[in-house]
């Protein structure tokens, strides 16, 4: 499945992979931070998107919708990261890690974390 999803679908995503049970459409708005200032209706059309994109599921339960996630986060991060790296460094990760260097972006621990991977790599 190549299921992409805007920023603010994201936003949704990352409520309902939070969350070990399915979620009504209020569950979500009341999970969505406020500075977004989503209404109900909004939350209702992002979930309604993100269903048609096949990146949720809903139920129904009586008169109510649940709504889980249809992809694993862990999976989509990884299709996404590979996207990127694809996308603005012909995929090659070197020139990433060379830019983020550069840019200071790198701290301590996420130096120490490249060279573990690096070092397990080379194993």
């Amino acid at each position: 499945m190549d299921t992409r999803v805007s920023d603010a679908e994201l936003e949704v995503m990352e409520v309902l992979w939070a969350s070990p049970h399915p979620l009504t459409a209020t569950d979500v708005a009341e999970r969505i931070p406020s500075e977004r200032g989503w209404s109900l209706a909004t939350v209702k059309t992002m979930l309604s998107r993100l269903s048609a994109k096949g990146a949720i599921r809903f139920s129904e339960e009586g008169r109510r919708y649940l709504y889980t996630a249809a992809i694993a986060r862990d999976s989509y991060v990884g299709r996404e990261s590979q996207r990127f790296v694809d996308q603005l460094f012909g995929g090659r990760l070197s020139p990433l890690v060379a830019r983020l260097a550069e840019a200071d972006a790198l701290d301590k621990d996420d130096i120490a974390a490249i060279e573990r991977i690096l070092k397990e790599l080379k194993s």
